[in-house]
């Protein structure tokens, strides 16, 4: 288990975390013609649509309950009232998503009282669901905040029901975690398809995010999702496929109300991690694997023996949240390298099997630290995996930096790269050990490298040759 250490300063000097509206933000996006509306200030909006149009390149629909001065000390409850009634009047959403702030929970509103009132006051909009949900900025991370939206839609559109479970016997519910791009989507779509089966996957950011043209200029509401019906028949699923281990609480609930039996994957990076989610699919749909599901897995095994002399003892540094620094690691480690810094933005019961001798919660600061410290010995590092904030931590350390998590703002496409699956972990290998390469660290020779040309070398046996 991995030693947690936790901060052990007042405040963020090189902030990694991403804030738990926004990852909620990010649930409701995935949902069809919905639209998170934050209570908040007008900055806190502002700023989660910043991060959201420079990450994914797409206008974004979100709106705020615009709390000021006055209303902040005298109370900002008709914000939210008056605020769902204009959104559901002017737009005509199929959800609104309603995220609490930092702001907004440190005056302590009560925003499912809100709810209720705001039913009581206008009845004309009872056919538009609305999902409020307490995501305070200072606790937890983007991760959280995804995870507790995705937990409060179940809690209000899936209704207590555990006689319907396989009515849609092709029909798989998948849980998708805020680790996931929508192009990781997009190809777990393909991977359950090609078994015969028929996924809806929540939140879909891969029909939402995905990065198309539509004939509309602009939508005030979000293009494509998870239709909110849909979700209201999760109980009719033959089972529930649940992807990052900050969903289990969601899946939980979602298990308690229908009765619908689950796979759960921490993460689908890996021949291993991906071999059990192939073999899921497989008992689930009574299907053999398909050929060409084979032959990626065996594309990927040749991309690891290719890969393995630049990976093999490779010293990374990861800083990202839980659920994707847990995936990041066992895929480094599981290919030789050793995982030398592991920084998380808050906590979780993941974090404590990382594959690392420590995992310190706190900023890039702390990971940049503990690269010093391990150089001051041997080489602290040769690589970082983080999202775009660690570019400076980056250039300070004189280290090449692969992006990935949230949010990448100077890489285009970088939403849509893919990371699981066979192909995407085969991909993510040749990326990591090119970048390597382009950054002076060569390729080992299996022979030359590891054997002299002296004579007691030259009869090594089978048991300590690495090729024979």
């Amino acid at each position: 288990m991995a030693e947690i250490i936790k901060r052990n300063k007042a405040l963020a000097v090189n902030p990694l975390k991403v804030s738990q509206p926004v990852g909620a933000s990010l649930a409701f996006l995935g949902i069809h013609r919905a639209i998170p509306m934050m209570h908040g200030s007008q900055g806190c909006t502002a700023f989660a649509k910043v991060f959201f149009v420079r990450h994914f390149r797409e206008p974004i629909p979100l709106q705020t309950t615009a709390m000021d001065q006055a209303s902040t000390i005298m109370g900002a409850d008709e914000n939210v009232i008056v605020g769902l009634h204009t959104v559901a009047e002017k737009s005509k959403p199929a959800l609104i998503g309603l995220p609490t702030t930092g702001l907004s929970e440190t005056e302590g509103t009560d925003i499912h009282r809100l709810v209720r009132e705001f039913r009581a006051r206008h009845p004309e909009h009872d056919g538009i669901p609305v999902i409020p949900v307490n995501t305070p900025d200072y606790a937890g991370g983007l991760e959280s905040g995804f995870a507790l939206a995705v937990k409060a839609i179940i809690d209000v559109l899936v209704p207590m029901d555990t006689s319907r479970v396989g009515q849609r016997k092709k029909q798989v519910t998948i849980l998708a975690g805020a680790h996931l791009t929508p192009g990781d989507l997009e190809h777990v779509r393909e991977l359950v398809e090609t078994f015969g089966l028929r996924p809806v996957i929540l939140p879909d950011l891969s029909d939402a995010l995905d990065g198309h043209l539509t004939e509309m200029a602009f939508s005030p509401i979000t293009v494509g999702g998870t239709p909110v019906p849909e979700i209201a028949r999760l109980g009719e699923s033959a089972a529930t496929l649940v992807l990052g281990r900050a969903l289990h609480p969601a899946a939980d609930l979602l298990r308690e109300r229908t009765g619908v039996p689950d796979w759960r994957f921490d993460s689908l990076m890996g021949l291993e991690a991906v071999d059990a989610f192939v073999s899921a699919l497989a008992e689930i749909s009574g299907q053999p694997v398909p050929e060409r599901i084979e032959r990626q897995r065996a594309q990927l095994q040749d991309a690891m023996v290719d890969t393995h002399f630049m990976l093999g003892f490779a010293r990374v540094a990861i800083a990202a949240d839980p659920d994707l620094l847990y995936g990041l690691a066992r895929l480094v480690t599981g290919m030789g390298g050793e995982v030398t810094a592991a920084v998380a933005p808050a906590n979780a019961p993941i974090l404590a099997d990382v594959p690392a001798a420590c995992v310190h919660l706190g900023d890039l600061e702390d990971m940049e630290k503990a690269v010093r410290e391990k150089s001051a010995r041997h080489k602290g590092a040769d690589l970082i995996l983080c999202n775009s904030h660690g570019v400076e931590t980056a250039r300070r350390l004189g280290l090449p930096l692969v992006r990935a998590g949230f949010p990448q703002y100077d890489l285009i496409g970088g939403y849509q790269k893919l990371w699981v699956g066979y192909r995407g972990t085969r991909q993510t290998l040749f990326d990591l050990a090119n970048t390597l390469v382009q950054h002076g660290q060569h390729e080992l020779k299996p022979y030359r490298s590891l054997y002299s040309d002296r004579p007691e070398d030259r009869h090594a046996t089978s048991e300590t040759r690495p090729f024979h």
